[in-house]
């Protein structure tokens, strides 16, 4: 007799008694259970799926199994002829998951002539220039700095990548105006640090500078 227990947790992550499409071990075994036993919902589904193969029992392939796990053939049955190797040799032929190892020479060499034009237009392509605008304060020692002289100075600074803009006086109190300029810089050749050490070598005339404000373009 058929263990349906056994049988029944065999086919909860399986559809068939063997391999992956019904055979004689489906038909044996179908017909030792003989009706779909409803307390064993997942022998009772394959039973009733196994039931719509009944025309076609005598012509389904044959399929290795343990016979002891569900039970013996009767006596005088012929055993399941077990499948043909050789089919089993196309099936596997038909899947390739991993590709051949005999790969096409001219298809490998068009796809490296692509690879390395890809490669080549990409290096080509010009970068995207980053640039900042910053709001730049200059503060004097007192009212009677010559601003004038102080962004004359100022402005004689040149570094690549950056350009001065406007400038205007802006009170701070006590009579004393702050120069506040605005500037473009190209963010990966200007530092603006090195830019305030270089305004505030001008000892003269500049006290302090500060970055007021800064914005991407």
């Amino acid at each position: 007799m058929v263990d349906l227990k056994q049988l029944d947790q065999h086919l909860q992550n399986n559809s068939y008694v063997d391999a992956h499409n019904p055979s004689q071990a489906d038909v044996f075994v179908y017909k030792q259970v003989g009706s779909a036993p409803a307390q064993y919902q997942n022998v009772s589904r394959w039973f009733n799926h196994i039931s719509t193969f009944k025309d076609q029992f005598d012509v389904l392939g044959g399929g290795a199994f343990a016979a002891s796990l569900y039970g013996s053939a009767p006596a005088g049955s012929a055993p399941a002829a077990p499948a043909p190797a050789a089919e089993s040799k196309e099936e596997d032929d038909d899947v390739d998951l991993f590709g051949s190892d005999d790969e096409d020479p001219e298809a490998e060499r068009i796809k490296s002539e692509r690879v390395a034009m890809y490669n080549e237009k990409k290096s080509k392509k010009p970068k995207t220039v980053q640039k900042s605008v910053v709001t730049f304060d200059v503060k004097p020692w007192d009212n009677e700095t010559d601003m004038k002289k102080l962004e004359e100075n100022m402005r004689s600074i040149e570094i690549d990548g950056l350009t001065w803009g406007l400038s205007k006086l802006v009170p701070v109190g006590y009579g004393v105006n702050k120069l506040q300029v605005t500037l473009v810089v190209e963010d990966e050749k200007v530092g603006l640090e090195e830019l305030q050490e270089q305004v505030e070598a001008d000892e003269d005339h500049v006290q302090s500078t500060d970055i007021a404000a800064m914005q991407k373009l």
